[in-house]
């Protein structure tokens, strides 16, 4: 039975590992869209690593030198945190993969005794991009660059939707552990005398 849990916990944790590498290499944390006469129009998009314009067409390195002097020090520490909180959170997710490995192959024992390992590297990345995307979500409350017109978007969404599930995931593999049955366990040999 734990074998059941582990793998479903797998595939979960594999849904939320992908939305946490897409939050990371889609440049759309943060949004500005404004209607123009033409029909494209204006976007400007924050990711943890680029900043995109349609003015330019490009996407251009982000926070550069030029974006962290002054009082913008204080915006360019808090989106490089974010960006070292997420890029830390997939490699952790790396680690969650090989507990995953080591539990799946293992024996019971692994099984028995590997939701520990499991659950605190899972909980480590959901505590990192809890921690990231309300970072984000400060900046995008207090920050003069982000005025009206600019949205919280699909990466930030996706971060969150990340998060969640794996906090999820946790509870229920701590549940699984404290309310099955131990594996293959002896039956008692009633007393005949």
């Amino acid at each position: 039975m734990r074998r059941i849990v582990y793998g479903i916990s797998l595939w979960v944790f594999l849904a939320a590992a992908a939305c946490t590498i897409a939050s990371v290499a889609l440049p759309n944390w943060i949004t500005y869209t404004a209607p123009t006469s033409t029909s494209t129009p204006i976007r400007v998009s924050y990711g943890l690593h680029k900043r995109c314009s349609s003015i330019t067409g490009q996407c251009t390195t982000f926070p550069q030198y030029d974006d962290c002097l002054g009082e913008d020090r204080y915006f360019c520490s808090m989106w490089r945190s974010t960006g070292f909180l997420m890029n830390f959170s997939v490699v952790i997710e790396l680690a969650c993969v090989v507990a995953y490995i080591t539990i799946l192959v293992g024996g019971r024992a692994s099984r028995e005794a590997g939701w520990q390992v499991l659950a605190s590297l899972l909980g480590v990345v959901a505590g990192a991009q809890m921690v990231a995307m309300a970072l984000v979500a400060h900046l995008y409350d207090h920050d003069n660059r982000f005025f009206v017109g600019w949205e919280l978007d699909k990466s930030w969404v996706l971060c969150t939707v990340s998060w969640t599930v794996l906090t999820v995931d946790v509870l229920g593999i701590v549940a699984a552990r404290y309310l099955l049955p131990k594996e293959d366990d002896y039956e008692p040999i009633p007393d005949t005398m």
